[in-house]
């Protein structure tokens, strides 16, 4: 009998891991239980920290006054773990976004908001402050739908300058000492005129934002018509993407997007081709964001944005938004636009002449974020008729 138990133990011991095995073994589990905890941690304050969007407030200014403003409001910065208690909703108050005219048409108020349904101002510049690219946006967090509506750079507005074109708002703006607010501000209020609100959030991207997001996803695939050359040395432009199906990195994608017409004129496309190309970056960015390898990757795309975009969405939005780009992954969730026209000017300025009725009707059925229709009487587009 004694025999059989000491045969047991000595089997048990052969069975017994190594003591530095059974030492690592005892780190590993040390160091995920700290993993696990840190996580749940983290899950309870981002619980209590990430809420929906708000929709900024706006302030009124005097039109003298939006070169005092040099910097976009920004919230608080982002609390760390040591400074956050878990128990208290964090309520950050951002800065009132200065406008020079009550954002919301007459008789409208916040009681008429869709509940979780935003707007968005995109404006892409080129390297000497034009506004490159005009895109007017917007995302129902209800129904997890998005749509995008290009603006035509050279529809007119009834603007008091000599230049009416839209895309002449913010540079103008700009140079006349407001700086990117003072900008920014005459263009919501331009913008205002032909959709009959302000929308909620402006994105001033320069081209450096465009070719570092690209790039942070992997490349984007685009089906390029036709081989696209141009060379332009005054701008430092040159294009040279072959026909077909092509990844593009940040550099082409950028080109790709602003391509209008080859050497010597040829394979010339129209402002509204140039739109759809720039929806198509677009989209194919999202396609790329909503994979769960990029998903990962938006402390890359936050700190992206803080390098290259001047913008009044606080940190806390930005946040939120990234969590609700993946929620767009089916087909017919994002809608593509061009704001229609019914004809243009001809020589000498080649104005674009809106269609009051189909904007109307267009804005309405997509980025409208009123329960009530905007109507005729809250924009001003000029009539050709």
């Amino acid at each position: 009998m004694s025999n059989d138990l000491r045969q047991n133990s000595d089997d048990l011991q052969a069975q017994k891991p190594p003591r530095k095995r059974r030492k690592f073994i005892r780190v590993i589990f040390t160091i995920l239980c700290v993993l696990i905890f840190v996580t749940g941690v983290g899950i309870v304050i981002l619980g209590n920290w990430i809420k929906p969007a708000a929709v900024p407030d706006f302030a009124v200014i005097e039109p003298t006054s939006a070169a005092e403003t040099a910097t976009p409001p920004v919230q608080t910065a982002t609390p760390s773990v040591d400074e956050v208690d878990p128990a208290v909703t964090q309520t950050p108050t951002p800065t009132p976004t200065p406008t020079l005219i009550p954002p919301a048409p007459e008789g409208f108020s916040s009681a008429d908001r869709k509940d979780l349904f935003y707007t968005f101002l995109i404006v892409g510049l080129d390297d000497y402050n034009n506004t490159d690219t005009l895109i007017l946006a917007s995302y129902d967090g209800v129904n997890n739908t998005a749509n995008l509506i290009g603006v035509p750079r050279d529809c007119e507005v009834d603007a008091s300058r000599e230049l009416k074109k839209i895309n002449a708002a913010y540079p103008i703006g700009a140079l006349n000492g407001g700086g990117k607010q003072g900008g920014m501000t005459e263009l919501q209020k331009e913008i205002k005129s032909i959709i009959g609100f302000i929308p909620d959030f402006y994105i001033l991207v320069n081209f450096q934002a465009v070719t570092d997001t690209v790039d942070t996803v992997g490349g984007i695939e685009v089906d390029v018509p036709f081989h696209m050359v141009y060379d332009d040395p005054v701008q430092d432009l040159h294009i040279d993407i072959p026909k077909g199906m092509q990844l593009l990195n940040g550099y082409d994608a950028l080109r790709f997007a602003r391509y209008r017409k080859g050497n010597n004129g040829l394979n010339t496309i129209s402002d509204y081709d140039r739109i759809k190309n720039q929806q198509t970056v677009i989209k194919a960015v999202l396609d790329k964001l909503i994979r769960p390898r990029n998903i990962l990757r938006i402390p890359q795309f936050i700190q992206i944005f803080n390098d290259n975009v001047y913008s009044n969405i606080t940190t806390g939005n930005m946040i939120w938004f990234a969590n609700e780009i993946h929620k767009i992954n089916s087909a017919g969730m994002l809608s593509e636009y061009t704001m229609p026209t019914n004809g243009s000017s001809g020589e000498p300025m080649y104005y674009e002449y809106l269609d009051e009725a189909k904007v109307l009707d267009m804005v309405n059925q997509t980025i409208n974020p009123y329960k009530k229709d905007i109507q005729a009487k809250d924009i001003d587009i000029i009539r050709t008729d």
